[in-house]
């Protein structure tokens, strides 16, 4: 141990670093046989913490150099998984630093989506000594059986940014994967890196499984990295705000910040987004073209990495992106982030914060940009929820059969299974510890022989018994299933390319079905014109003048965490106490001013909702600060919970802070409120009533029956139209229901609507709060800033002759008006 210790602090030494006290503690139990998960701050050396535990073991193992033969490596010894494809270069690169300066005949390779079939190819005959692989290709070689016994052999996997893929079915996936390695070689140590987790222990479990075979541990780091946040606060604070409305006016305060730095990620929320705030920023310094930059996952690969390499030398000034820069990616030159409008959670902050700095004792830096000046609370809650630890937990999935049926597959063909040995193997992956007999055999019965409604079809006899094994043999169910592996499920998408040249990148097929040759749109920093659809691809060329749209991707809402939720009530309490800390709350004191004049700011202990009558009828404004997701589903919840009372029809829209009932009858809400308005009875049941339950567990089934392999979405280059996805989807969904409605995958559908969709648990929470807290209801005499940008969001779903824009601010400007007659 002494040799390679010295090895190892000299090569440390050669770097000018000293290994951190968290980082000997992880050697120490990697020599010990742990597993284990490592959770330490952004940027503080977590890398090298679990990376340099099989180095020493090695070392240990061979500790004379003569006898190191560069040109006979080791065989493979380490899996690293990272979570994304696009990591895998910079992981490859920042793990091949310390064999190089040590000079170990180690062979250190990626194997990815993006990775070249000879190099595919050449790896199924014999691994490198250390393999960069995502979830996906993990799986896929799974399913070869010659691969094997190589991974029986593996000594170590590590999984980076564990908390990225906890509580997902990517995660699951992982997990299902993890479990079938552990079965190869039950001395596997299994180690998991992450920066931003509230769950650490439920995290470990399901990382080396609920039966690990030796002693496992949790090594903490640095908790708190140095960080510097501030906010970029409008000169002007409107007492009315609405979502967006800031927006790009703040381009020119960003780009003054710009030039003070030498390099700047810039991350939006969204990809529709990163697109506009690059266009803005160029029209206001057009002289920065080519020395900044777009990065975004529907981008083409050359092009993400031509603009990570320029971030990594320090060639860009600054890179507008999502969060496909969020993760792993090691930019020393980056010295200050921006935040376009709020990350919804405080980890997600801290992530993004921990970009800028990306060293153990550099400072990072972020500055907010609101879009919205209420989003300053949301920031001010962020740093208070930072400062005290309380990180947001990542809720874990619970048998998730689709990817349990997926898995099943993909082990049938890697050599096949005895059904009580693998039932017994997957028992021991923490989601699926309370699997039963019953479901496990429902799942067996799925992949033999479609289930009991399609087993007359044999297309979906995917696995056959033979001699009490389960296994695959036909080629094309073989090639099928490796070509669709994997839990990531999005809208059908085409690729857009140049008429003549290369490819930009791709976009959703919903959205580009419905431009018209000649039409234009921003897409990957350029202006471009649809040519012509054909065979998949969008061909464009080169437009001027102005865009008539921006694409627009499914999936970029993100709902306020319950964690942030909990932090801007409190906030929001201090406010109505007097107390405005920090310069984010003093820059909102008129706003807080005439909501507590007109109204009132609510408590955390308080539920508020204001009583206003407009031309458009009678509003009720309610705020329980719950996030989108779950007041979507209060909003339907309560309407249908009203009209069960009293005869009316309701309109509505919600935000992060608030729903707004709108109705041409008056209602008695203390009186409803009185009658269990808001009680958790029935919870379930009246959800399932009050919305069209049914359409959204048929959209749900979608995702599930593509994960299950119930549908395909086409060959590469063949891909089937989202419509006929769909309409497959559809059919299966419809046949289920009537001759097969104990179907467990149409019970998964239900279940995810309520989980995912409209994130039940947290409503169930919320009425629970809501019932033991105090319903002040107020009547202000005009539309308060709370409620403003509710009626905001309402009047976007209306026509109207003039522009959404112009309306809103004549009823800004007017209640502004109203507001200093007042004062």
């Amino acid at each position: 141990m002494k040799t390679s210790k010295q090895t190892v602090d000299r090569y440390f030494s050669s770097i000018g670093w000293k290994p951190f006290p968290f980082q000997r503690s992880v050697w120490r139990a990697y020599l010990d046989g742990n597993s284990g998960l490592v959770h330490s701050a952004t940027g503080t050396g977590k890398t090298l913490a679990v990376w340099m535990g099989p180095i020493l073991k090695w070392l240990e193992e061979n500790p004379d150099p003569s006898k190191w033969n560069p040109k006979r490596p080791p065989a493979c010894r380490v899996l690293w998984i990272t979570p994304l494809r696009a990591l895998a270069g910079d992981t490859e690169a920042s793990l091949r630093a310390p064999i190089d300066g040590l000079g170990l005949p180690w062979q250190l390779e990626s194997r990815t989506g993006d990775s070249k079939q000879s190099a595919k190819t050449r790896q199924l005959k014999k691994l490198p000594t250390a393999l960069v692989t995502t979830p996906e290709s993990l799986s896929l070689m799974l399913t070869h059986e010659k691969l094997l016994d190589q991974l029986a052999n593996v000594e170590s996997v590590i999984v980076d940014e564990w908390h990225e893929l906890l509580g997902t079915k990517r995660g699951i996936q992982t997990e299902l994967a993890l479990a079938r390695l552990r079965k190869l070689n039950p001395n596997l140590r299994t180690w998991g890196v992450s920066a931003t987790l509230g769950n650490l222990p439920e995290a470990m479990e399901s990382l080396v499984g609920v039966e690990p075979v030796g002693p496992t541990c949790i090594v903490e780091g640095y908790k708190k990295k140095r960080l510097k946040l501030e906010s970029i606060v409008p000169a002007m604070i409107e007492r009315f705000p609405w979502s967006g409305h800031i927006g790009t006016k703040m381009v020119p305060q960003v780009v003054e910040r710009l030039e003070q730095v030498n390099s700047a990620l810039i991350f939006a929320n969204t990809r529709s987004q990163t697109e506009i705030w690059y266009q803005h920023l160029l029209k206001h310094r057009p002289d920065w073209a080519g020395k900044i930059a777009l990065h975004h996952g529907s981008l083409d690969t050359s092009v993400r990495r031509w603009v990570e390499d320029a971030l990594r030398d320090g060639s860009l000034r600054a890179v507008v992106c999502t969060s496909s820069l969020d993760l792993g990616v090691d930019f020393t030159a980056v010295d200050l982030v921006f935040q376009i409008g709020s990350p919804k959670g405080a980890a997600r902050l801290l992530q993004r914060a921990g970009r800028s700095g990306h060293q153990p004792d550099a400072e990072s830096r972020l500055a907010f940009v609101p879009t919205n000046a209420l989003e300053l609370v949301e920031l001010a809650a962020a740093q208070d929820a930072i400062r005290s630890g309380h990180l947001e937990a990542r809720p874990l999935l619970n048998k998730p059969l689709d990817v349990l049926a997926q898995h099943t597959v993909t082990i049938a063909i890697g050599g096949g299974f005895d059904s009580i040995e693998l039932l017994n193997e997957v028992r021991t992956c923490r989601s699926y510890q309370s699997l039963s007999e019953q479901e496990w055999q429902w799942v067996l019965d799925f992949v033999v022989q479609g289930g009991s409604s399609l087993e007359a079809y044999p297309e979906f006899h995917r696995v056959e018994i033979v001699d009490g094994r389960h296994q695959v043999s036909l080629r094309r169910t073989i090639t099928m299933h490796r070509m669709n592996i994997g839990t990531i499920v999005s809208d059908a998408s085409m690729k857009v390319k140049y008429l003549k040249g290369k490819t930009l990148g791709s976009a959703e097929e919903r959205f580009l079905s419905k431009l018209n040759s000649g039409d234009k749109f921003l897409f990957a920093g350029k202006l471009v014109s649809l040519v012509r659809v054909k065979d998949n691809v969008a061909y464009v060329r080169r437009a001027t003048g102005a865009p008539d749209s921006v694409p627009r991707w499914m999936g970029g809402r993100m709902p306020l965490s319950s964690e942030l939720s909990a932090a801007l009530r409190k906030k929001l309490e201090e406010a109505a106490n007097g107390k405005l800390i920090g310069r984010e709350m003093k820059s909102l004191k008129r706003l807080f001013a005439i909501q507590s004049r007109w109204s009132k700011l609510p408590r955390s202990n308080q539920l508020l909702i204001e009583k206003i009558e407009t031309r458009g009828g009678h509003q009720l404004f309610l705020f329980p600060f719950e996030g989108r997701l779950v007041h979507e589903g209060l909003a339907a919840l309560l309407a249908y919970r009203i009209s069960r009372s009293q005869k009316t029809t309701f309109t509505m829209a919600c935000n992060d802070y608030g729903i707004v009932l709108q109705s041409p009858h008056q209602v008695d809400i203390e009186k409803l409120a009185a009658q269990k308005l808001f009680s958790t009875e029935n919870l379930v049941g009246d959800i399932l009533d009050s919305m069209n339950s049914t359409e959204m567990a048929k959209r749900q089934f979608r995702q599930i029956a593509r994960v299950a392999g119930l549908i395909h979405p086409g060959y590469p280059g063949q891909r089937k139209s989202a419509s006929h996805v769909q309409a497959s989807s559809n059919l299966f969904f419809d046949v289920f229901c009537e001759y097969d409605p104990d179907n467990l995958l149409l019970q998964q559908s239900r279940r995810e609507v309520l989980e995912f969709q409209l994130e039940s648990h947290r409503m169930f929470d919320a009425l629970d709060r809501i019932e033991n807290s105090e319903i002040v209801v107020t009547k202000p005499p005009k539309i308060t800033p709370l409620s403003f940008p509710l009626l905001v969001d309402k009047l976007r779903e209306s026509v109207s002759s003039e522009t959404l824009a112009d309306r809103i601010r004549r009823m800004q400007q007017q209640l502004e008006t109203a507001a200093d007659n007042v004062a």
